[in-house]
């Protein structure tokens, strides 16, 4: 069965952790990815979203340009693609989309459509969408998409290691991906 599957960048295709080498040096800071163990930075640099912003707003876009694919993200999502139709719901602003769009493409992605939500409420789009799989890496935005109704494959990390609900598969890499998706795809 030929499935809808929307997945997010950062964290999910990305290195989850590949931010760290700029945080650390911004903020005279020495964190390691053992010490991410929430996802809201602000509250892990103690600093507030304002703070943050002018970080990012300096340094987005080359942390988006130089970020790495997670082990095997960039071979799987091929494969997927072959048979799936893929769609990238990312969270980050518009205004980085040709960013996004240049990583994916010199990465080696499936050259799909991506959709830039510019906040974390991807549920709307995912329906929109058919969404039969959201690969997610955030507790919360997989918490939300489940309660939806969507079956979540969410990528483990130190920062969203809390109790699963219904519609929730913990993977731990994409492998574990391409097997869950044929799983489902067989049914």
């Amino acid at each position: 069965m030929k499935l809808n599957i929307c997945v997010d960048i950062d964290g999910t295709i990305t290195d989850p952790y590949y931010w760290l080498k700029y945080v650390n040096p911004y903020f005279h800071t020495n964190l390691r990815s053992e010490d991410i163990v929430k996802f809201d930075i602000c509250r892990i640099l103690n600093i507030d979203d304002e703070t943050y912003n002018e970080f990012y707003d300096e340094l987005g876009e080359q942390i988006h340009l130089d970020n790495i694919p997670r082990d095997f993200a960039v071979q799987v999502l091929n494969k997927l693609a072959e048979e799936h139709n893929i769609y990238y719901i990312t969270a980050r602003p518009d205004k980085y989309r040709q960013v996004t769009e240049k990583w994916l493409c010199e990465n080696g992605l499936p050259k799909v459509p991506v959709y830039m939500m510019g906040h974390h409420n991807k549920a709307e789009q995912a329906k929109e969408l058919k969404c039969d799989i959201f690969i997610e890496d955030r507790y919360r935005n997989s918490v939300f998409l489940a309660k939806e109704g969507i079956k979540v494959l969410m990528l483990d990390t130190n920062y969203n290691r809390y109790p699963l609900i219904d519609n929730i598969t913990r993977v731990l890499g994409w492998e574990d991906i391409q097997k869950e998706v044929k799983k489902i795809s067989n049914k």
